[in-house]
């Protein structure tokens, strides 16, 4: 399938996955094993908030591409529910995070790799 086919709100759901596994790892190859401890640590990555937190971290580092900002706009634009929780800033940046996590699973494996490594720069609390 050529990557033009695919929408921003394709990039986000493939990007939901891919960062919640990536995270998922990250704390089990830290060998944290009990299931409280565990969701705890993800949820400060997986969040909405928490995945807002990465997003403007690397951006003040200028870690995003052009082509990566172009994905993350068109992503963060493609909100699919208005949420329950929190405020829709917040939502619409964590979609956009997501939409650059899936359009590079699906491109470039390598820049996906860097990717994981500075969003894990944050250490286990995200900071």
């Amino acid at each position: 399938m050529d990557l033009k086919e695919y929408s921003a709100y394709s990039f986000s759901f493939i990007g939901d996955a891919v960062f919640t596994l990536a995270v998922r790892k990250f704390f089990v190859d830290h060998h944290y094993q009990s299931s409280a401890s565990l969701q705890r640590l993800c949820n400060g990555y997986n969040s909405a908030a928490g995945q807002t937190k990465v997003f403007r971290r690397l951006e003040s580092e200028g870690f995003f591409t052009q082509d990566e900002l172009e994905v993350y706009k068109k992503g963060r634009n493609h909100i699919s529910h208005i949420p329950k929780n929190g405020d829709l800033a917040t939502y619409e940046c964590a979609s956009g995070l997501e939409a650059v996590c899936g359009y590079l699973y699906l491109t470039d494996q390598k820049r996906l790799n860097d990717f994981f490594e500075k969003v894990f720069e944050g250490g286990v609390h995200n900071e």
